[in-house]
């Protein structure tokens, strides 16, 4: 009885994880460039601790991680000039006051001393390293599909567009930021869309399937472990009646 408590308990312990992870997603379907998560599963056996038991190993399910599904979003023109959509692999450099982020999140804009900067504040950094500033007086700014920024007043620099080996590995730290201790590499296959933001890539209808399956598995591990709460008082009662 007491496996069947345990193994309920740790089901619903994964599914709540998993249910918090679906609502996430759902509450970050509108969200610039954001990227749907999923949690990973394995079964775990340990050795029964019951010497009466006939079978001397319990399987739990226990979570190990979440994967991020890297798959690009659909396009939305929003025909701002500052806005700018990665097509393909890659991130934004960002600096921050812990260093340099990354990011896909394109919806910049000008700060008051004219510096390209995320929704957040940040500066978006070039190829070099720098921040990119603009004049009061600077017109026609444009953005190459290679991230090549010019104005009526020339060239200006070139957005810095990196990725790494493994993108799963990237932390999440807010404001659409991501961290990592990974080498930068070159960006392939990758091009900028001005006047463009990529959405987010949840599907909706097929998180709140998924909300409606783990809903029904946590009810299903509810009534086993009623069960075995039931049996287990039955067992309790009988052994406490006197013959």
């Amino acid at each position: 009885m007491e496996n069947a408590l345990l193994i309920g308990l740790s089901r619903q312990m994964v599914m709540t994880r998993d249910m918090a992870t679906i609502a996430n997603n759902l509450a970050n379907m509108n969200t610039t460039a954001y990227k749907s998560e999923a949690m990973l599963f394995e079964q775990y056996l340990m050795p029964d601790a019951s010497e009466q038991s006939i079978d001397k190993q319990i399987t739990f399910v226990q979570d190990v991680g979440q994967h991020r599904d890297m798959r690009d979003g659909a396009l939305q023109t929003t025909g701002n000039p500052f806005d700018v959509a990665i097509a393909g692999e890659g991130f934004f450099r960002v600096e921050t006051e812990n260093g340099v982020l990354y990011t896909r999140n394109g919806n910049f804009s000008l700060n008051a001393e004219g510096q390209l900067v995320t929704s957040a504040g940040n500066p978006v950094l070039t190829d070099a390293g720098a921040a990119i500033t603009f004049a009061n007086d600077e017109t026609g700014i444009a953005i190459a599909r290679d991230g090549t920024i010019s104005s009526d007043q020339g060239q200006r620099g070139k957005l810095a567009i990196v990725t790494f080996d493994n993108p799963q590995a990237m932390q999440t730290v807010g404001n659409s930021l991501l961290d990592t201790e990974q080498p930068e590499l070159p960006a392939e296959n990758t091009r900028l869309v001005q006047g463009a933001l990529e959405g987010s890539n949840v599907q909706p209808i097929v998180e709140m399937t998924n909300m409606i399956d783990v809903m029904r598995s946590y009810a299903s591990a509810q009534k086993l472990i009623d069960q075995a709460d039931q049996m287990r008082r039955q067992a309790i009662q009988e052994l406490g009646t006197p013959a």
